[in-house]
């Protein structure tokens, strides 16, 4: 029987020019595979979380940025700027908090600037050295197949980041551990692996018996609908709880870890992740509890220099109310406070597991180094 990890988190379907998801606001009663085709498929799909996760929705960026410039008409190199800033800018106001996204799209107009002052200048006879505007046509085929190459490059490090994230963190991982997630860091959010589940997949290829604890994750329930699905489905021992449960679980002393995953590091350390995580971080440090937060380096923004700068997403107050019930749950006409996000403060967390090992506090000389 095909599991859900069987399943391609993004792809890049390039004869039909579209993206191939899972509907991800399908499961886990359903498991859908959908192609967008336009820029408002895919701004919609980021926005609406049917592809969610910022490393997931980094690639999507890479893919969707290459898939929109693919058949440009431009007949200039600064005509294909102008559209690409255009549409750069369209994808990247889907999901202002997810640093992958914005990254991803940096990522891939600073990849075209430099290729093409590469052949622009080139004297090896694939191209003339002057940027006339009648030889443009030929250098625009070369830029868009480099996009593709480029974007192709973003998934495949995706993954490999993950698995170095996974071999780090297993390390902090003993066989038997109690572990507690808050939201889905895991495959469904990225290509491969996930972030904060890579440890728990990779303890699990080892043959350690632990024990996952899900958090529900309200109001969107990331954690009941997809990682408590993804975890089961790898034959990981997994149990829901409602969010508000955490601490008292913590208290038992059942948890002897905590992993999430993250949508932005500022440069100081403070982390920011799917709303309630700051609540099992305080509960944490109340009762000795390591909290980790998984973040491959392309999610740590050294230009953000704390969590007070981190732009928090509010989403639509229908999430709260009615979005999971047969009938409205809530008062018509009350006020709705529905922020994506909160903010960890370092001092909270005991490490940010990277694919170049894991950063200990003070964060903001460790993030320094890593990034000299």
């Amino acid at each position: 029987m095909k599991s859900i990890l069987d399943y391609e988190t993004v792809a890049l379907i390039d004869e039909d020019d579209a993206i191939e998801i899972i509907d991800q606001t399908l499961l886990p009663g359903k498991t859908e595979m959908i192609r967008l085709h336009t820029g408002k498929e895919i701004w919609d799909a980021i926005y609406l979380l049917q592809v969610r996760g910022a490393p997931a929705i980094g690639v999507t960026a890479g893919f969707g940025i290459y898939l929109l410039m693919k058949h440009s008409e431009a007949d200039s190199y600064e005509q294909f700027m102008e559209e690409f800033g255009e549409k750069s800018d369209y994808l990247n106001s889907s999901r202002p908090t997810a640093v992958n996204l914005s990254w991803a799209l940096k990522r891939m107009e600073s990849h075209v600037r430099k290729f093409y002052e590469e052949i622009a200048s080139s004297n090896d006879g694939t191209v003339d050295a002057k940027n006339s505007a009648g030889d443009f046509s030929e250098k625009k085929s070369l830029i868009i197949a480099e996009m593709k190459a480029e974007s192709e490059r973003i998934k495949k490090e995706d993954v490999e980041v993950c698995r170095k994230i996974g071999e780090y963190g297993v390390e902090l991982i003993k066989d038997g551990d109690g572990i507690l997630t808050h939201c889905n860091a895991g495959q469904l959010a990225t290509c491969k692996y996930g972030t904060a589940t890579s440890p728990m997949y990779l303890a699990h290829e080892k043959g350690y018996k632990i024990k996952v604890y899900c958090d529900e994750t309200r109001p969107l329930l990331q954690g009941a609908r997809l990682t408590a699905y993804e975890l089961q489905s790898a034959g990981i021992d997994t149990t829901l709880l409602c969010d508000n449960m955490s601490a008292s679980l913590m208290k038992s002393g059942a948890i002897n870890a905590i992993f999430v995953g993250c949508d932005r590091v500022a440069a100081n350390g403070d982390a920011a992740n799917k709303i309630g995580t700051s609540v099992v971080a305080t509960v944490a440090k109340r009762y000795n509890v390591p909290f980790y937060v998984c973040a491959p380096t392309s999610t740590i923004d050294i230009n953000t220099p704390t969590g007070d700068d981190i732009k928090i997403e509010q989403r639509k107050p229908e999430e709260v109310t009615e979005m999971w019930y047969k009938e409205r749950m809530a008062p018509e006409g009350v006020k709705v406070y529905n922020p994506a996000f909160d903010v960890t403060d370092n001092e909270l967390i005991s490490g940010i597991v990277t694919e170049y090992g894991v950063l200990r506090a003070p964060y903001d000389e460790a993030i320094r180094k890593l990034f000299e």
